[in-house]
């Protein structure tokens, strides 16, 4: 019987890209595996950390600790809110009793980024997914240098059934967005989702993929101001995918 996973949804996917929960919550019930959706989740607080408005990060992480304690597994299909839980959570609390600080370290020591889940502690590579199309993978920044995960996600791709996984160059370079990074300084952001368009689109892929929907928002402006025809998809949604896929 496999541990009952507890899906944390990120405000993007719950506000904007509720296809990606759905796509995430038939990969899991595929596998058998058991479900759990706390309703009053809200965000971990890592748009205000970032902004430096710490007694509000603080006020959205004591929530997050307290919904999702007794969560078995937490699962969520964004790298960087679960860097947030696990890395910035405790500089959050350092000032707390070593009881709350320990519960804080507990809590993020059960929180996984989705393929992550799906690889390292499932041990699946193969969701039995088909998705006919030729796909590059972008690297978020959170997932990759906080997280250490890069080879989760290709590898979940290779298995996917007339899925070709093309490489862009500079895979692992920011696509610009960084949340308020974008909007303090649009010119710099906008150059550098522009030379990761040129890299996507150098590909020939029909497809580009990755494991947060922050970059994966940014870089579909992108393409759509620039008329590409390369279309975006979170992992989760081709790993949801059985005999073909829907275009729309």
């Amino acid at each position: 019987m496999h541990t009952k996973v507890t899906l944390f949804v990120q405000c993007l996917v719950d506000s904007i890209y509720p296809r990606v929960g759905e796509a995430m919550v038939e990969v899991f019930r595929r596998l058998k595996v058991p479900l759990e959706y706390p309703a009053d989740q809200t965000c971990c607080g890592q748009p205000a950390f970032n902004a430096g408005y710490t007694k509000e990060a603080r006020a959205a992480a004591r929530r997050f600790v307290r919904i999702f304690e007794s969560a078995e597994a937490i699962v969520c299909p964004s790298g960087s809110c679960v860097h947030m839980v696990r890395h910035h959570y405790p500089e959050l609390f350092a000032d707390e009793s070593i009881d709350y600080r320990m519960r804080v370290k507990a809590v993020g020591n059960r929180c996984y980024e989705f393929s992550e889940y799906l690889t390292d502690v499932l041990g699946v590579v193969n969701i039995g997914a088909s998705f006919p199309a030729k796909v590059s993978y972008h690297d978020s920044c959170h997932l990759l240098r906080g997280l250490g995960i890069g080879e989760q996600p290709r590898t979940l791709l290779r298995h996917v059934e007339g899925l070709q996984l093309v490489e862009m160059n500079d895979s692992d370079v920011c696509c610009g967005f960084g949340g308020t990074f974008s909007v303090n300084y649009p010119e710099i952001s906008t150059a550098m989702v522009d030379d990761k368009i040129d890299n996507i689109v150098a590909t020939g892929a029909d497809y580009v993929t990755g494991c947060d929907v922050s970059c994966l928002m940014n870089i579909e402006g992108r393409l759509s101001r620039r008329n590409t025809k390369v279309k975006v998809v979170h992992i989760a949604e081709i790993l949801a995918s059985r005999a073909g896929h829907n275009d729309e």
